[in-house]
């Protein structure tokens, strides 16, 4: 397995936290195609709902979680869409990065072929990796 990359801003809470939600989760999507499991997964559904919770859960490391979505969305679109006048708005974007970032370091995609739908099988092997990690 690989690591995160070092510039994700990742405390050992929200790491588990986003890997129960993805263990909490995954059973429900057997059946798509194998390659849209984070975009099920984190893009199909808020994480958090409520200005307030958003901002709870950000807490004292909202700065680190901005900062993290800006390098994302730099890197990745050469500009920042996100909102982050909106908590909801940075608290989703956050958890759809770590999604991304702990399903490639569990290395999912050597788990099925590019033309597979998601079995519970691949699930399984997916949670079994997932539990390495947490």
């Amino acid at each position: 397995m690989t690591q995160l990359q070092e510039s994700v801003f990742l405390p050992k809470e929200y790491k588990k936290e986003i890997i129960q939600y993805i263990l909490d989760n995954i059973d429900y999507q057997e059946g798509i195609h194998a390659d849209d499991l984070h975009h099920a997964l984190f893009n199909t559904d808020y994480y958090i709902i409520g200005t307030y919770k958003a901002k709870q859960w950000c807490g004292d490391n909202v700065f680190d979680i901005i900062e993290t979505i800006r390098e994302y969305e730099e890197f990745n679109f050469d500009e920042v869409s996100t909102d982050f006048s909106n908590p909801e708005s940075v608290v989703n974007m956050y958890t759809y990065i770590i999604g991304e970032e702990i399903l490639s370091l569990i290395e999912y995609y050597l788990l099925y072929d590019s033309n597979d739908e998601l079995t519970m099988d691949i699930i399984e092997k997916v949670k079994d990796n997932l539990m390495e990690v947490k």
